[in-house]
């Protein structure tokens, strides 16, 4: 999105997509700074983000409880997986998590600070900046509410927090009613069932796409129930205020999110990102009430789930799409002339991501690009102007995509009867095929030309 120019940027904006239009804008911007955007530099705005996270925890948690605390907390949300794992990724996750860091911190800075106003003021600021970078990211605010009413910092200082709670979020609302006409746009989510809290749970301590085996991450989780178990039975002796942050940090989002989503699904966990601070809190809360041993028994458990986890997530083959391996696929294999084939709009869009991997393969599925349509989805090419362009070359790389939503997929499923339809009557077959994770690339080729690729 961040290489369209800026009149494509604002058209797609105005569409669709616009949840998550600060971030596109910041990454034109240093798309615009650096003279382009490669994949490397595109990453870079997200790690720089979660360290920002962890440096804003390392500073709340010494506001709540002391420099232990806050060195522990800092820590382990650096180190977990899940943090890392966004911190990878070229996408608006990690910026809500350090937005949502900063502003916990400026509302415990407002409730003890004798600057007030300034902290008031600072607190609706990054509130709304959270908005802005996701509209779920709002879900903080309730949490920040129940840590009010646990604390009762007194009638006064309550109508000024909820007043600038009020200024954060009347500050995103030309964000929310524009989001609200494009909520065709959401992707799915999974369905929020009786196991979705421990689900919920464990995707903090270490994310998706069998990062880890099942005896690692069940020990990794139960390390970490244990350690919470052991700050609630120990809550007498823990700073008060750590509790009334934490606590309803990490549970009030996510409920309200599965309230939410009983009735319009949208209880995806990386939504949930920001409460992983949370966790990391609560768990260096715990942490801090043990004797020495403990916490050595703690690291000792944890140190090899975490490892496997990070290892895994720093694989090419941990993303729903593998994209390196199609790309080297392609380079050991393709000959001058070969063309593409998408199966469907939105698979189509690696090769725009990825321009400089796929450059001289021309897309024939493809009618006009995304950023001409000021959409997301590419225009596919009709059946007539298909067998055109099928009829002007010999080989042919067919690219599925199969990690897709219920939706994408029908609609790539429709993409690919019609592509065979067309390659068939235009009289090729298919001659090599590689699987990946996510993804199927197979060449064809006409029968009457070639050898058998290998």
């Amino acid at each position: 999105m961040a290489r369209r120019s800026w009149p494509e940027l604002m058209e797609l904006l105005g569409r669709v997509d616009a949840v998550h239009g600060l971030h596109y804008v910041l990454m034109y911007l240093v798309g615009q700074l650096n003279g382009g955007l490669n994949e490397f530099l595109a990453r870079v705005p997200s790690a720089m983000a979660a360290a920002v996270a962890a440096a804003g925890l390392n500073r709340l948690g010494r506001l709540l409880g002391g420099p232990r605390l806050g060195l522990y907390a800092g820590l382990l949300l650096a180190v977990l997986p899940t943090t890392s794992r966004y911190a990878q990724e070229a996408r608006s996750f990690a910026f809500v998590m350090a937005a949502a860091v900063l502003a916990t911190c400026a509302l415990v800075k407002a409730l003890h600070s004798h600057a007030r106003g300034r902290w008031l003021v600072g607190y609706a600021v990054l509130l709304a900046l959270l908005g802005w970078f996701n509209l779920l990211g709002l879900l903080l605010v309730p949490a920040h509410t129940v840590t009010l009413a646990l604390r009762r910092p007194g009638r006064r200082m309550v109508k000024r927090l909820l007043l600038a709670q009020a200024a954060g979020i009347a500050a995103v609302v030309p964000l929310l009613i524009l989001a609200s006409a494009q909520s065709s746009a959401v992707g799915e989510a999974a369905p929020v069932t009786a196991g979705t809290p421990f689900s919920y749970f464990t995707w903090l301590l270490t994310p998706g796409q069998d990062t880890l085996p099942t005896t690692l991450k069940l020990l990794l989780t139960l390390t970490a129930l244990t350690t919470l178990t052991l700050l609630v039975a120990r809550r007498h002796k823990a700073p008060p205020l750590a509790l009334a942050v934490g606590a309803p940090w990490l549970t009030v989002p996510p409920l309200l999110l599965a309230v939410v989503s009983l009735g319009h699904p949208l209880f995806a966990y990386r939504y949930l990102l920001f409460c992983l601070p949370a966790l990391a809190l609560l768990l260096a809360t715990a942490t801090t009430l043990t004797t020495l041993r403990l916490r050595v028994l703690f690291v000792v458990l944890v140190a090899v789930p975490l490892a496997s986890s990070h290892l895994a997530i720093r694989q090419e083959d941990s993303r729903p799409w593998d994209t390196r391996a199609v790309i080297r696929t392609l380079r050991v294999h393709d000959a001058p002339g070969d063309a593409l084939l998408f199966s469907g709009a939105r698979c189509g869009l690696i090769a725009t991501a990825f321009k400089e991997a796929f450059a001289n393969r021309p897309d024939l599925g493809r009618a006009q690009t995304a950023a001409v349509l000021g959409d997301l989805n590419h225009l596919p090419a009709d059946p007539d102007l298909l067998q055109q362009r099928l009829a002007h070359t010999s080989r042919v790389w067919r690219v599925d995509c199969n990690h897709l939503s219920s939706a994408a997929r029908q609609a790539a499923a429709r993409a690919t009867a019609a592509q065979e339809e067309a390659l068939i009557h235009a009289g090729f077959s298919p001659v090599y095929h590689h699987s990946v994770r996510g993804m199927d690339i197979t060449l064809e080729q006409r029968s009457t030309t070639g050898q058998r690729a290998h």
